[in-house]
C-alpha cells in the first residue's frame, strides 16, 4: 500500500483507498488558485495539477494511489469519464482545454471524475464487422423518411432547348379559380439576375378532357451561351389572375385581379459533368416542371488561371458596403490587398463578371491568395458565391478547424449546403468526412438535416444527405436515432395535449397522467435514450409536470443512466419554433469563447436549447436560479420600481460576506456581458421573466422570440425603448448602495471592453448570421436584418468612439423609465397565473422556519434600536427571542421595513380582525430621527407581543417562526454598536479634506492628441453630492483657445465621462513644452462653479509612442 500523504490520517486514508480500489472513482474540489486539486476523502490534498496537466498525468497519480503496484499496467488503457455525462476526457489534451473543466472552474462546481478501463466503456454506437459486411443501399434510407406533403392537383410545363436560348413552352393544369397564366423565366448567378426576365404571352384555359393552357412560344435570353457562368441557374415562375368570385364590387374586383405566384423553380444550367443538360421532373411549387433532354450538348470548360502578382501594401477594408464606383477601383487594386486576407470576399463581390472570359484573373487571385483562417472562409460559402472553385477552396481552407470549432459553425454550414449547385460538392464531402469520425458531429447533423426535410423547396437535397450519413452509420447508432425520434415524438404529443386543455383538466392532472404513461412505456421498451440536447445525455426514466404561462411548457426531470450523476432537467415547447433561440445562444456562446480567448472571463451562462422539428424543442434548466420578476414581486406587485430586491435577494442566498462579495463581483461580469450581447443581436421583448439570476450572482436571459431589433409593439409604440436592460436595481447591487461608487467605473469599463473585443470579429457575425438568411427564421431574412447588426458593431469606428459611444448607452438605460413600467405591467398580467396555494415568503430569508424545526417561542421582547450607515442609513431594532427549551435566548434585528413585510404578508394568509394593528409608516418630520427610532421602538414592542399572543394559528405560523429566527447578521445584534463606516471606504478621506483621482488615456496620432476622460473616484464633498466635470487647457495658452470639457455628471462623487478631446494640429515637437491643466469642478445653479481641484500633466514625461491609460492622483482644493 502506497504511503498516504503528509497531513493525512493514515485509518481515514486507508478506507478510501479501499473504496477507490473497489470502484475506481476519483472526485474532483473546486478549484483553488486557478488549479485543480484531487480530494480522494474530501478532507485532504493528492496532490495540485494545473489546468495545463494532461489527463494521462492524472490518471498515472491515480493509479499509483489506487494500486500496489504498477507492473503490467498501461496508463493508455484506462480513461477518465465525467460524472453523469456520456463523454470522457482525451489522455493526451490538457485538462484546461475541455470545456468540462472550464464550466467546472467558472462556476465553482466540483469536478467530479470517474476512473474506468478503456475496454469498459460502452460501443453500442460504434460500427461493427457485421455493419461492414451487410449491404447497405442509399434508397432505402432515402424511402425511410419523411416527405412534404404534396398537393393533388400537379400541373407540368415542358420546356424544350433549341438554338440558342429559346423555350417552346406548354402547360397543363387543372384549376378553374384562375386565368391569364404566363411564366416569367430568368438567367441568375449569385443572387443576381444576368438579363432582364422575359415573359410569356398571357393564355388561357381550353377545355377538352381536361383543361389545357397551350402558349407554343420561344424564350429568347439576350445573352450568348459562351458568356453564362458556370453555375447560372434558370428560374421559371408561374403567374395567374385570380377569377373574382361573382357580386364582388369594382374596387374589390382592382384589387383582387393583380397577379398572383403559383409556384416557381429554379434548376443550374449546366450539370455537375458541366454539361447543359436537364433533368426531369423538379418542382415547381407544389407541382412539377419537365425539362426533356436537348438535341444536343453545350460544355462549359474550366480556363487555366491567369499569372498574378501580389504587391505589399497595407489597406483598410473594413466596410463591406461598396458603391459600384469603390467595386470597380478596388478590383483594379486587388494586387494590393494580398496581406489582408480577411478581404478576399469583398474582392470577389467586387469582380466585373463571372462569365468564362474573366475567370482566369478569379482563379490566379484564388490560387496565390495568402491562407485564409476559417472564420473568414465562411465567407465564401455564402450563396454570392457560387462558383465550385471558389468554394473548394473555402472548403480547403475550412478544413482545418476543430471539431469544437466546427460544432460551433455547424447549422451555418448546413446552411450552406442549399447554396450548392450540386449535391456531390466538396463541402458535402468535407461534412460527411467530420461526421463519420466524431459521433457528437454526426449527432447534430442528423438532427439539422432531419429539420432540413421540412425546408420544401430544398426537402430533396437534405433527404439524399441524411440517407448517405445513415448509410454510413451503424446499426447501433441508426437505432439510437430512432429511439430519439420515438421520445421527442412522445413528449410533442403529451405536450400539445396539455396545451389544448382546459385549465382545470391541467390542474387534477388526468391528461398529464395519461400522457406520461406512454412515456414511461417507451422508457420500459427501449430502456435507455439520448437526448437530442447532447449525446452525451443518457437517460432511462422521466418525472413531468408543467410551467403555469401561456405556452404551457412541458418541465421534465430525466433519470440519469449514470448512477454518480443527478438527474437532467429540461424544458420541453411544442408550439414554439426554437430555431431563432439557437442561433442567438449560439451567437453568445461564440461571443463568450472570443472573450475567453481574449483573457476576459465575462461568466456568461450558456445553456443548451436545441429545435427538434418546427414548433418544438428542448431546453436545458439552470439550476439554482430564479427570475427577475419573482425576485422583485417578494417586495410585492411594484417592486420592479424598488432598487434594493436583487441586493436583498444575493444577500440572503450569500450569507457570509466573502460570498456575497463573489456573487456580486459574478454579477457585475455577467451582467456587462449580457448588455454587450443584448445590444449587439438587438433583443427584445426583455420583460422580467426573459432574465434570470443564480443565486451565485451570474445573470443570464432566455426566451429570445425577437431579436435583430424587431421589437414588440403595442400599436405604434415599441415595448422595449431602452438600449438593453440595465436597472436601477441592477446598478444598486453593483454601486453596494444607491450612489455610484467605483465598482460602476470597472462595470462600465468591463462593457466597453466587452465590446470592442466583439467589433474586432465583425466579419465573423455577418458571415454567420449571412448564411442562416434561408434558414426561414422570419426576423432574419434579408440584408437589413444583417445590417442591424453591422450598425451595431459599429466597425467604422475607432475604439474610443466605440467606448464613447457604449458609455451613452448605458447611461441612456440606466435612465430608462419604460423598462421599469414595462416589468410591472408584466407583474400586473402575470398575476393571473400564480397559483392560489403559493404560500407567501419573507424576501430577506433565506429558508423557512417552522415551530418544529426552530422551537416554541415563549416570549419575545424589543430592545433596543441602533443606527446603521451600510447599506443605506437607518435604524435597525433588536429583538430578544426567548423559547422553551433551557436557557436557549437568541438575538435578532430587523428593520422597519422588515416589520413592515411581515405583517402585509400575514394579511395575505390572515384576516385583518385576527392581526394586532401595525403602526404606520408615515411620519411629519424626519422619519429617520432618533426620537422618530424611540417612538416605533415602543410601537414596534407592542405589536410583536400582541402578535405572540395571537391565535394559534397565526402566532405559530412559519411566517412568524421564521421572522424571530436568526440570521448570520443576527449573530452582531448582541455585541456592541459598531462605528459609522460609509458604504464606500476604500475613497474616503478625513472631513475637511478633499481627494480623489482622475482616470486618463493620453494617446498622440498623425498631429492629433487624444484625451479621454473616463472616470473620476473618491470625491468627497461637503455634505452634498457634486455635480462635477472635467475642464481641461493645453498651456501655454495665453488667449484660452485650448479649453475642453466634459458633460456634467449629476450628483455623484464616482462620475463616469469616457468622453474624448481632441486637440487638433500639435506638431510632434511642439508636445515637449506643452503641459496638460486638468480642472474638476461642480457645477452650481445660481453661483459660480465650485473648483475641486486641479493637476498639471506634463507631456514630455508621456512616452506618446503608445497610449497611455491610468489614475491620475488629483491634489484637489477644500471646499
Amino acid at each position: 500500500m502506497t504511503p498516504p500523504p503528509a497531513g493525512c490520517r493514515e485509518g481515514l486514508w486507508r478506507v478510501e483507498s479501499q473504496s477507490l480500489i473497489r470502484e475506481k472513482r476519483v472526485g474532483w474540489g473546486a478549484p483553488e488558485n486557478h488549479g485543480l486539486r484531487l480530494l480522494p476523502c474530501g478532507v485532504c490534498s493528492l496532490s495540485t495539477p494545473t489546468g495545463s496537466s494532461t489527463v494521462d498525468l492524472l490518471i498515472y497519480q491515480t493509479l499509483c494511489y489506487t494500486y500496489d503496484e504498477l507492473l503490467g499496467i498501461d496508463v493508455d488503457d484506462f480513461v477518465l469519464k465525467l460524472c453523469g455525462l456520456e463523454e470522457f476526457l482525451q489522455n493526451k489534451h490538457a485538462l484546461g482545454s475541455h470545456e468540462y473543466i472550464q464550466h467546472c472552474r467558472k462556476f465553482d462546481i466540483d469536478i467530479r471524475l470517474h476512473l474506468m478501463k478503456r475496454k469498459a466503456v460502452r460501443s453500442d454506437l460504434a460500427r461493427t464487422v457485421n455493419d461492414d459486411q451487410s449491404p447497405s443501399t442509399l434508397n432505402h434510407y432515402i424511402h425511410l423518411q419523411e416527405r412534404p406533403i404534396k398537393q393533388t392537383i400537379r400541373p407540368f410545363v415542358s420546356l424544350l432547348y433549341i438554338a440558342g436560348m429559346s423555350l417552346p413552352l406548354r402547360f397543363i393544369f387543372s384549376c378553374c379559380s384562375y386565368e391569364d397564366f404566363y411564366l416569367s423565366c430568368s438567367l441568375t448567378h449569385g443572387g443576381k439576375e444576368l438579363c432582364s426576365p422575359l415573359q410569356t404571352r398571357k393564355a388561357h384555359v381550353y377545355k377538352y378532357l381536361f383543361h389545357l393552357i397551350i402558349w407554343d412560344q420561344q424564350i429568347c435570353f439576350p445573352i450568348q451561351v459562351n458568356r453564362l457562368p458556370r453555375e447560372t441557374l434558370l428560374s421559371a415562375t408561374l403567374y395567374a389572375v385570380p377569377i373574382p368570385p361573382p357580386g364582388s364590387s369594382s374596387e374589390t374586383n382592382k384589387q383582387r385581379r393583380l397577379p398572383e405566384a403559383l409556384g416557381w423553380v429554379t434548376t443550374p444550367l449546366f450539370n455537375f459533368r458541366q454539361y447543359v443538360h436537364l433533368p426531369c421532373p423538379h418542382p415547381l411549387g407544389t407541382k412539377d416542371i419537365d425539362f426533356p433532354a436537348s438535341a444536343f450538348n453545350v460544355t462549359f470548360t474550366s480556363p487555366p488561371a491567369a499569372e498574378f502578382s501580389p504587391k505589399s501594401v497595407s489597406c483598410d477594408l473594413c466596410c463591406p458596403r461598396l458603391t459600384d464606383t469603390d467595386r470597380k477601383r478596388l478590383w483594379e487594386k486587388r494586387y494590393y490587398c494580398h496581406e489582408q486576407p480577411g478581404s478576399l470576399p469583398l474582392l470577389l463581390t467586387s469582380a466585373p463578371s463571372w462569365e468564362w472570359a474573366c475567370l482566369p484573373d478569379i482563379y490566379a487571385l484564388l490560387k496565390q491568395w495568402t491562407y485564409m483562417n476559417h472564420q473568414d472562409a465562411l465567407g465564401l460559402l455564402h450563396a454570392t458565391f457560387p462558383d465550385q472553385e471558389v468554394r473548394r477552396t473555402a472548403v480547403h481552407w475550412i478544413d482545418s478547424m476543430s471539431d469544437a470549432e466546427l460544432l460551433d459553425y455547424l447549422p451555418q454550414l448546413v446552411q450552406a449546403l442549399k447554396y450548392e449547385c450540386y449535391l456531390d460538392s466538396p463541402l458535402v464531402r468535407f461534412l460527411m468526412k467530420r461526421a463519420i469520425c466524431d459521433l457528437r458531429i454526426t449527432h447534430y447533423f442528423f438532427w439539422l438535416l432531419k429539420d432540413g426535410l421540412k425546408d420544401s423547396q430544398f426537402s430533396i437535397r437534405y433527404q439524399y444527405l441524411l440517407a448517405a450519413l445513415l448509410c454510413c452509420c451503424g446499426k447501433g447508432l441508426r437505432e439510437e436515432f430512432d429511439r430519439q425520434c420515438c421520445l421527442v415524438n412522445t413528449l410533442a404529443k403529451l405536450a400539445q395535449q396539455v396545451r389544448e386543455a382546459a385549465p382545470s383538466s391541467r390542474q387534477v392532472g388526468a391528461i398529464l397522467r395519461d400522457g406520461l404513461a406512454d412515456v414511461k412505456q417507451f422508457f420500459s421498451t427501449n430502456g435507455s435514450c439520448r437526448l437530442p440536447l447532447s449525446p452525451s445525455l443518457l437517460v432511462k426514466g422521466i418525472d413531468c409536470s408543467y410551467f403555469n404561462s401561456n405556452a404551457v411548457p412541458l418541465k421534465l426531470s430525466f433519470q440519469n443512466v449514470d448512477a454518480l450523476g443527478e438527474n437532467i432537467r429540461v424544458i420541453f415547447k411544442c408550439g414554439d419554433d426554437l430555431r431563432q433561440d439557437m442561433l442567438t445562444l449560439q451567437m453568445i456562446r461564440i461571443m463568450n469563447k472570443i472573450w475567453v480567448q481574449e483573457g476576459l472571463d465575462m461568466r456568461m451562462v450558456i445553456f443548451r436549447c436545441f429545435s427538434t422539428g418546427r414548433g418544438r424543442g428542448m431546453v436545458e434548466m439552470i439550476p439554482n436560479a430564479e427570475t427577475l420578476r419573482k425576485i422583485q414581486v417578494e417586495h410585492g406587485v411594484t417592486g420592479s420600481f424598488k432598487d434594493r430586491p436583487l441586493a436583498d435577494w444575493l444577500q440572503k442566498h450569500n450569507l457570509t460576506e466573502d460570498e456575497y462579495e463573489k456573487a456580486v463581483e459574478n454579477f457585475i461580469y455577467s451582467c456587462a456581458g449580457c448588455c454587450v450581447a443584448t445590444y449587439v443581436l438587438g433583443i427584445c421583448d426583455r420583460h422580467n421573466d426573459n432574465i434570470m439570476l443564480k443565486t451565485t450572482g451570474h445573470m443570464f436571459h432566455i426566451d429570445f422570440g425577437r431579436f435583430l431589433g424587431h421589437a414588440q409593439m403595442f400599436g405604434n409604440i415599441k415595448r422595449d425603448r431602452a438600449p438593453f436592460v440595465f436597472t436601477s436595481d441592477m446598478a444598486y447591487v453593483i454601486n453596494g448602495g444607491d450612489k455610484p461608487s467605483s465598482r460602476f467605473h470597472d462595470f462600465v469599463d468591463l462593457c466597453c471592453q466587452a465590446y470592442n473585443l466583439i467589433r474586432k470579429h465583425t466579419h465573423l457575425f455577418l458571415n454567420l448570421l449571412g448564411l442562416m438568411l434561408s434558414c426561414g427564421i422570419p426576423e432574419l431574412s434579408d440584408l437589413e436584418d444583417l445590417k442591424y447588426v453591422y450598425d451595431a458593431l459599429r466597425p467604422q469606428d475607432s475604439e474610443a468612439d466605440a467606448t464613447t459611444y457604449f458609455t451613452r448607452l448605458i447611461e441612456s438605460s440606466l435612465g430608462s423609465v419604460a423598462t421599469k413600467l414595462n416589468f410591472f405591467i408584466h407583474n400586473l398580467a402575470q398575476m393571473k397565473f400564480t397559483g392560489s396555494d403559493t404560500r407567501p415568503v419573507l424576501s430577506f430569508a433565506p429558508r423557512v422556519h417552522t415551530l418544529k424545526t426552530s422551537g416554541r417561542i415563549r416570549d419575545v421582547f424589543l430592545c433596543r434600536h441602533e443606527k446603521v450607515f451600510s447599506p443605506s442609513k437607518g435604524y435597525t431594532y433588536i429583538v430578544k427571542v426567548q423559547r422553551e427549551s433551557p436557557c436557549e435566548v437568541t438575538y435578532v434585528q430587523r428593520t422597519f421595513e422588515e416589520f413592515q413585510e411581515l405583517h402585509n404578508k400575514l394579511r395575505l394568509i390572515f384576516p385583518s380582525s385576527h392581526l394586532p394593528s401595525f403602526p404606520s409608516r408615515f411620519v411629519i418630520g424626519r422619519s429617520r430621527g432618533e426620537a422618530m427610532a424611540d417612538r416605533r421602538k415602543e410601537e414596534l414592542n407592542g405589536y410583536i407581543w400582541h402578535l405572540i399572543h395571537s391565535a394559534p394559528e397565526v402566532a405559530e405560523c412559519d411566517l412568524v417562526y421564521t421572522f424571530f429566527h436568526p440570521l448570520p447578521r443576527d449573530e452582531k445584534a448582541a455585541g456592541t454598536n459598531p462605528a459609522p463606516k460609509p458604504a464606500d471606504a476604500t475613497w474616503s478621506r478625513p472631513i475637511g479634506k478633499v481627494g480623489g483621482e482622475v482616470k486618463l488615456s493620453i494617446s498622440y496620432k498623425n498631429n492629433k492628441l487624444f484625451i479621454m476622460v473616463m472616470h473620476i473616484r473618491g470625491l468627497v464633498g461637503d455634505g452634498n453630492d457634486p455635480d462635477p466635470y472635467v475642464k481641461i487647457y493645453l498651456l501655454p495658452d495665453p488667449q484660452k483657445t485650448t479649453k475642453r470639457k466634459t458633460k456634467v455628471a449629476r450628483k455623484t462623487c464616482n462620475p463616469t465621462y469616457n468622453e474624448m478631446l481632441v486637440y487638433d494640429g500639435i506638431p510632434k515637437g511642439d508636445l515637449q513644452q506643452r503641459e496638460l491643466r486638468l480642472s474638476v469642478l461642480s457645477e452650481e445653479s445660481f453661483w459660480e462653479n465650485i473648483l475641486l481641484g486641479e493637476v498639471c500633466i506634463k507631456l514630455r514625461d508621456l512616452d506618446l509612442t503608445q497610449e497611455k491609460m491610468g489614475w491620475t492622483e488629483v491634489p484637489f482644493s477644500s471646499l
